[in-house]
């Protein structure tokens, strides 16, 4: 018999967004170390991809931020808009090559062990967020293939 397993026991783990989003991201970097050389043009595409903007949205989720210029929270996506017509939304905009950014919410805040001193801060809008944590997501390991282990 057996032993229990996990909540996806009997899943093939490849299946798994998050599983997709780290091959998608190994292969990057596999071909970036092997030719350093190489360009890699066709990248648009892999940044909305639905697994890729559904593990974006986990880490901008993960970080809490406020709202930007727009107000939306990540509270009202989740109870008023529903995350799944969210990041539908911003794909399908991707995809059209009709997205755009929205400006930036610039609030002051204080400067750590400077009181009376503050510093500009930008928030981006939720969605503005979540598509740059996907760019982030594909771009990475190329990128991080290049640097040495001391970097």
């Amino acid at each position: 018999m057996r032993p229990a397993g996990g909540k996806h026991e009997g899943m093939a783990s490849a299946n798994l967004p998050v599983d997709k989003v780290r091959q998608l991201q190994r292969t990057l970097y596999v071909a970036a170390k092997r030719q350093p050389q190489r360009k890699f043009h066709a990248l648009y595409d892999r940044i909305f991809r639905n697994d890729v903007l559904r593990e974006a949205w986990k880490r901008v989720r993960a970080n809490r931020g406020s709202a930007g210029v727009d107000g939306v929270t990540i509270r009202q996506v989740e109870e008023e808009v529903g995350v799944d017509t969210f990041l539908a939304e911003i794909e399908t905009a991707l995809r059209e090559k009709r997205y755009r950014p929205q400006p930036v919410r610039r609030v002051h805040i204080p400067k750590p062990g400077k009181p009376g001193q503050k510093r500009p801060l930008g928030v981006p809008a939720l969605r503005d967020r979540v598509v740059q944590a996907a760019a982030r997501i594909v771009c990475e390991p190329i990128f991080e293939a290049d640097f040495l282990p001391s970097s």
